[in-house]
Parts: C-alpha cells; sequence; structure tokens
C-alpha cells in the first residue's frame, strides 16, 4: 500500500488522511457491498457527487493502491474498480466501525425516547 507521507511520521495519521476525504468511505462501502463496478454505476449509486469529485477520489484511493481501476479496450471504454487486497482487509475494519456505529446511534435513540418520556 502506498500511503502519503505524514508530517509526523505516523502511518496512522497517512491512512486517517486518505479515508477522511468526501465521499471515500461511501465508494469504499459501495465496493465492498457491490463487488467490481464500472464508473457509471458508482456514480448512480451516489446522488450529489460530481464526476469530477468520483474522479479524484478514486483515483486517490488507486495511488494508494485500496482499489484497482480495470479498463477493457471497447468503444466507449469500459472502466471498472473494485477492491485490492489492502482495500477488502480495510472494509473489514470499517465494517467494525460500522457496527460500533449503529449500536451508539440505537442507545442515542433510546436515551432520546427515554428523556421524551420524563
Amino acid at each position: 500500500m502506498k500511503l502519503p507521507p505524514s508530517a509526523f511520521g505516523c502511518p496512522l495519521d497517512s491512512l486517517l488522511r486518505i479515508l477522511s476525504g468526501p465521499w471515500t468511505i461511501y465508494i469504499l462501502c459501495r465496493l465492498h457491498n457491490n463487488g467490481e463496478t464500472r464508473f457509471g454505476e458508482l456514480k448512480r449509486q451516489m446522488p450529489g457527487i460530481s464526476s469530477k469529485m468520483l474522479t479524484e477520489r478514486l483515483r486517490m484511493l488507486e495511488q494508494a493502491e485500496i482499489i484497482f481501476r480495470k479498463q477493457k479496450s471497447t468503444v466507449p471504454p469500459q472502466v471498472t474498480y473494485g477492491l485490492t487486497k489492502e482495500g477488502r482487509e480495510l472494509t473489514t475494519i470499517l465494517d467494525q466501525l460500522n457496527t460500533v456505529a449503529y449500536r451508539w446511534q440505537a442507545r442515542n435513540q433510546r436515551n432520546g425516547q427515554s428523556k421524551a418520556m420524563k
């Protein structure tokens, strides 16, 4: 995996800089849930993202070797994106974070309901 250099010499800082970019987590989740996906389909699955932003995020993830890009020589070119081994490893961790987020959300909703009942 190719991480950008960290001003602090910390690999976690480098990884979090990649993941904290706009739309990045959502792109990884889409590829994790749907497998290899073409550019146009990814764009349709993410209402509100511009083609420019999607291209930028995909290039950054490809450069970090978190995703791969496969292009077929057709007219028009058929470009497909998918997770690399490192990307799949990362989504395992993201799944765990997602589980915690749902648990916290449910706890907050329960706490909000019990406060409303008082």
